[in-house]
């Protein structure tokens, strides 16, 4: 009997060293499985703007070029990014990326060397901003954009400085109500770039120009930027190139801009121009946001059909809406409004500035 006593206990022992262990490791399991971090916010309030990268976006909202800014179906929107080209010119190239509040921190992000826009980037192509860099936080203040980037920004060659300004400053312009951009640093205040002194003074613009071409110009100080748009060709794709012009004797209006288009390009850029030296303005006429211009008709390709080349049509309208008074373009050629496009379609309605400018397929 008590031999049979010893031995219950034994058992009874034995399994409530079972269970106690069972309840050790259950034990640490939970606390090993962390609850996630919460970041709560006070009703009322919003969380900061350098946490959605400043410029704020709603589905459907219309972006900087009028268009319905989200396909509610894809999820998907619009955005320009300025890249570099074969050439080493800072080109437009309009991709698709995914919609979000942090829009312009979003394409930013895109212009990073090995970063998402790696596989979207047409032969020739490739992204400006030095791999690793990091957009730490972007707030507006009016107008302007206050940018913060990491160190890693400043780890580029000192002959693409200009065109990395250039880039980050077109890209963040494109968003509506950005008219500047200032750059800082790890939080510090830039005026100039850190590799080769470019002067950006306390904010830099789209006045400040793009892929600058001097010309002939002898006397800059009495000479005028104005930017217009050129086309280059890679291969089977061919693209439209804004480049700033250096002019005398011309100012920044409408017959200044058609003047650095029928002038062309610089033979060694490389790049070329639909418009023939023949082409002659006979008359413009602008009234609330409208320019209307009347060309002879060294403006078609055939006089006789009155068609006006698309990508013609294309170069004008982009450097005339860069004039900030100029919304819309409508073309006659010798008084005469019936003028078709390749397709036969009509243009005499006013043509509004592309959207998908250089649109990069998939």
């Amino acid at each position: 009997m008590r031999l049979r006593g010893i031995g219950f206990i034994i058992m009874l022992l034995s399994f409530l060293l079972t269970i106690s262990g069972c309840g050790f490791g259950f034990e640490k399991t939970l606390k090993e499985i962390d609850p996630p971090k919460v970041d709560y916010v006070e009703e009322g309030k919003q969380l900061d703007d350098k946490d959605t990268g400043a410029v704020k976006e709603e589905s459907g909202a219309e972006d900087a070029e009028g268009e319905q800014a989200t396909d509610a179906t894809t999820g998907m929107t619009p955005r320009q990014l300025y890249l570099l080209d074969a050439n080493g010119m800072v080109v437009p190239q309009t991709v698709q990326l995914p919609a979000v509040e942090g829009a312009a921190k979003q394409a930013l992000e895109y212009l990073v060397v090995d970063g998402p826009v790696t596989e979207m980037l047409p032969n020739g192509f490739k992204a400006v901003l030095p791999a690793g860099t990091v957009v730490q936080g972007i707030d507006q203040m009016d107008h302007t954009l206050v940018v913060d980037f990491s160190k890693e920004f400043k780890d580029y060659a000192a002959e693409n400085e200009k065109q990395i300004l250039e880039a980050v400053t077109w890209t963040l312009t494109q968003f509506e109500g950005v008219e500047k951009v200032k750059i800082q640093i790890n939080g510090y205040d830039q005026t100039e770039m850190p590799v080769n002194g470019t002067p950006i003074g306390e904010s830099f613009s789209r006045a400040n120009g793009i892929n600058h071409e001097m010309g002939n110009v002898v006397d800059v100080s009495n000479s005028e930027g104005i930017t217009v748009y050129f086309m280059a060709q890679s291969d089977d794709y061919s693209y439209y190139v804004p480049v700033t012009k250096r002019m005398e004797g011309v100012s920044n209006d409408v017959k200044g801009v058609l003047k650095g288009l029928m002038e062309g390009p610089p033979v060694h850029s490389g790049l070329f121009t639909q418009i023939s030296k023949d082409v002659k303005l006979l008359n413009a006429k602008e009234e609330d946001g409208l320019l209307t211009l009347d060309f002879n008709d060294a403006i078609l390709t055939g006089a006789e059909d009155k068609v006006l080349e698309k990508e013609l049509l294309n170069t004008l309208v982009l450097s005339l809406t860069e004039q900030t008074n100029v919304e819309e373009v409508a073309i006659t050629v010798d008084g005469n409004a019936e003028v078709v496009d390749e397709s036969g379609k009509s243009l005499s309605e006013p043509v509004t500035r592309p959207v998908d400018v250089n649109k990069v397929g998939f």
